[in-house]
């Protein structure tokens, strides 16, 4: 089996799209994500709509919490509130509903997936750097956890110690555990504004980063068209 493993689509049609074309082409078997399917985005009911249609396993991140419920978000900065106000007018009360109702934490086969830490996966805390990584590895379970919420692709390793960094393809080797972040779909921070996701291949074991030109310029046209703030287009072309 091959698994795509998603995330933080965030709205974004056209880089969503994009990154289902190509799990297709790639002949995976799974789709599974780890959560944000809405905000700052311009489309996040047709996102969500094909999330729910093809009935994606997936689970709650801090937007989808916010844009579920009534109250205000915290941590947030201007333009992030923003979309979140936004984006709850554009959703159905079934849809918002559907947000409320994700789990923070799901068992998918044999891995596990997440969209912040496992240690407080509903506190939204942020994993960069092993130290952090290393609260999560103490509560998790499986072999394999994907997560989310930087939008930033690393891994981290834990075997005698652990290890953490950049990667485009990984072997997973028994006596050791994965932690490992699958980037962003609608709106990567790391530098490299092209939407990611991976594949991970049960048989042979290995876990692959995917990044994919999309139509960036369309995304950024839709949500100026809403009135959202221009910082929200901007940062789409310089993926931070």
């Amino acid at each position: 089996m091959r698994y795509a493993i998603i995330g933080d689509i965030h709205g974004n049609l056209e880089g969503f799209q994009t990154v289902l074309a190509d799990i297709k082409e790639q002949k995976c078997t799974h789709i599974i994500c780890v959560g944000d399917v809405v905000g700052y985005g311009a489309n996040p009911k047709e996102c969500l709509d094909i999330v729910r249609g093809m009935n994606i396993p997936t689970v709650k991140g801090n937007h989808d919490e916010y844009i579920g419920l009534d109250k205000d978000p915290e941590g947030f900065n201007d333009a992030a509130a923003e979309a979140v106000s936004w984006s709850r007018a554009q959703l159905s009360p079934d849809n918002r509903k559907w947000l409320r109702d994700l789990k923070y934490f799901r068992l998918v086969a044999n891995f596990s997936i997440v969209h912040a830490t496992l240690d407080g996966p509903q506190r939204w805390g942020y994993v960069f750097e092993k130290l952090e990584a290393a609260s999560s590895f103490t509560y998790q379970n499986t072999q394999v956890c994907f997560f989310g919420h930087t939008h930033v692709p690393v891994a981290f390793i834990r075997d005698t110690a652990i290890r953490g960094g950049q990667y485009s393809k990984l072997k997973i080797d028994p006596g050791r555990k994965y932690f490992i972040n699958v980037g962003s779909v609608g709106q990567p921070r790391d530098g490299d504004p092209r939407a990611g996701y991976v594949i991970y291949d049960m048989p042979t074991q290995t876990v692959e980063l995917r990044r994919l030109n999309y139509d960036i310029a369309t995304a950024q046209k839709k949500i100026l068209a809403a009135d959202l703030p221009q910082r929200l287009a901007d940062r789409l072309s310089v993926g931070r």
